[in-house]
């Protein structure tokens, strides 16, 4: 029974890490595409963990992980700056459009329904 934990433990083991890897290659591609990122993880209960990447250009997107420890797995291995929260100087530098305005407030301000 214990061979077969240890075993188990050891194929679960090599998963996350190819799931860390892949978000990591995702995070440096998005990094590259945008001159550049800065991230940040927020927990997303048991869903996992939300990877939040803002780009030189102010570009944004974001990645979703199984879990919280692949998520700071991924960023360590990609490189990118990762701040604690998502405020101050690291949000201003978000650049939002038309698109994200109408879809955040749309309704709101006179903007076409969501329906």
């Amino acid at each position: 029974m214990a061979d077969t934990q240890a075993v188990d433990a050891k194929v679960e083991d090599k998963r996350a890490a190819r799931r860390a890897a892949r978000l990591a290659r995702q995070i440096g591609a998005f990094s590259k595409a945008h001159g550049g990122a800065e991230g940040q993880v927020a927990y997303l209960g048991q869903r996992g963990a939300r990877i939040v990447l803002v780009g030189a250009d102010g570009g944004w997107g974001d990645l979703v992980a199984p879990t919280h420890a692949i998520a700071e797995q991924a960023v360590r291995a990609s490189g990118i700056t990762v701040h604690e929260t998502f405020d101050g100087e690291f949000a201003a530098k978000v650049k939002t459009g038309p698109y994200e305005w109408n879809r955040m407030a749309g309704i709101q301000l006179g903007g076409p329904a969501n329906d």
